[in-house]
């Protein structure tokens, strides 16, 4: 008997203990318990950007241009200044490395070329052109002194513009940029009709126009190779031309041109970058570019894993020397980005205690 009233003691209390439990939940009206309401989810403030956007510009020639302004007001303004066969928009390319470039406080401005993408096509236009332009449109945006960064076919326009008002540019760098000096190219010899009728391919399908090699490193970049594609498609059927290759084939008419402009009023730092296996823009035309220049104000940059993909390969680095950093190298060490003094970290990959570049490349 009194084992059996210490059980329901027992019982008792082990059910006050449950109820106790219970007591942060609710009673539905259908008896059911359930629990307390979730957290509210959370919902941004702002959009995240799909890109900078493209805007028009009537200029004091009466000209229309057409340009994307990117990063802080405030940031240091360089003047991006894509490859051939590229819009505006083409500085979305470089966004793999967007929050470093945010980090560095760099604004990248951008302004379309004759006859691609948004910019309506004018065969009476040449580079010289271009430099008014893209100067007027600097001067729209309040932008005295800038830096020029030059990809592949964008070194003509480069040394245009650094020729045209040297005082106003504060740092040159060209990549893998080719150079309106020395030796024509061999397509210069070429009629117009053959020169569109080669083109015609790549220009009708950007695919092939951005075919890297499947050793590329760009393959690493998530979804680099499309926006590639989608730039393409833009630059040559944007207001419905429908790839007409008039532009291009009036673009690379424009590289023939010989001599280059005088850049000898350009007191401004240079960098050069070049990789050792590109065959589209050679490492010889480094020194063809240095030769336009004193030697104390220039710097080269040359990298053995490097084809005609430098530019992109290797813009980690070319953010920083932008940034003013020239005096110091990008590595990966031991799992973790570092930007180390020059001579730090050339020992480090001599030693190959690091890699060239920042860890997302090893990834």
């Amino acid at each position: 008997m009194r084992l059996s009233g210490l059980n329901r003691t027992t019982t008792t209390t082990v059910g006050c203990a449950a109820l106790a439990l219970l007591g942060g939940m609710v009673l539905g009206g259908s008896g059911a318990v359930s629990a307390s309401p979730p957290a509210e989810p959370k919902v941004q403030n702002t959009f995240d950007p799909l890109g900078p956007d493209v805007r028009a510009a009537k200029l004091p020639s009466g000209r229309t241009a057409h340009y994307t302004d990117s990063g802080p007001r405030d940031g240091v303004p360089v003047l991006y200044i894509g490859g051939t066969g590229t819009s505006a928009r083409a500085v979305h390319m470089t966004d793999f490395f967007r929050t470093t470039r945010a980090d560095l406080g760099l604004r990248l401005i951008s302004v379309e070329r004759n006859g691609f993408g948004d910019t309506a096509y004018d065969p009476a236009l040449g580079k010289a052109d271009f430099a008014r332009d893209a100067l007027d449109v600097l001067d729209r945006l309040g932008v005295e002194k800038f830096r020029i960064v030059a990809i592949s076919g964008g070194g003509p326009y480069a040394a245009e513009l650094a020729a045209r008002a040297p005082g106003r540019v504060s740092a040159l760098h060209l990549a893998a940029a080719l150079p309106p000096y020395g030796e024509k190219p061999a397509y210069c010899a070429m009629s117009d009709d053959a020169l569109a009728a080669a083109l015609k391919d790549s220009i009708t399908d950007p695919r092939k126009w951005w075919a890297f090699p499947d050793d590329s490193p760009v393959k690493s970049i998530p979804g680099f190779a499309d926006t590639a594609y989608e730039d393409g498609a833009r630059t040559y059927n944007q207001r419905g031309q429908q790839a007409d290759p008039a532009p291009q084939v009036h673009e690379q008419r424009l590289y023939c041109e010989r001599p280059g402009p005088d850049l000898s009023k350009l007191t401004a730092p240079v960098h050069l970058y070049g990789g050792d296996k590109d065959t589209t823009v050679p490492p010889a035309t480094l020194a063809t570019w240095r030769q336009q220049f004193p030697a104390d104000r220039v710097t080269v940059r040359t990298y053995a894993d490097s084809a005609h993909d430098v530019q992109y390969r290797h813009w980690d680095q070319i953010l920083v020397d932008l940034a003013g950093h020239g005096d110091r190298t990008v590595v990966c060490r031991a799992s973790h980005t570092r930007v180390l003094p020059a001579d730090e970290a050339a020992r480090l990959v001599a030693k190959k205690s690091a890699t060239l570049g920042s860890c997302a490349w090893n990834s």
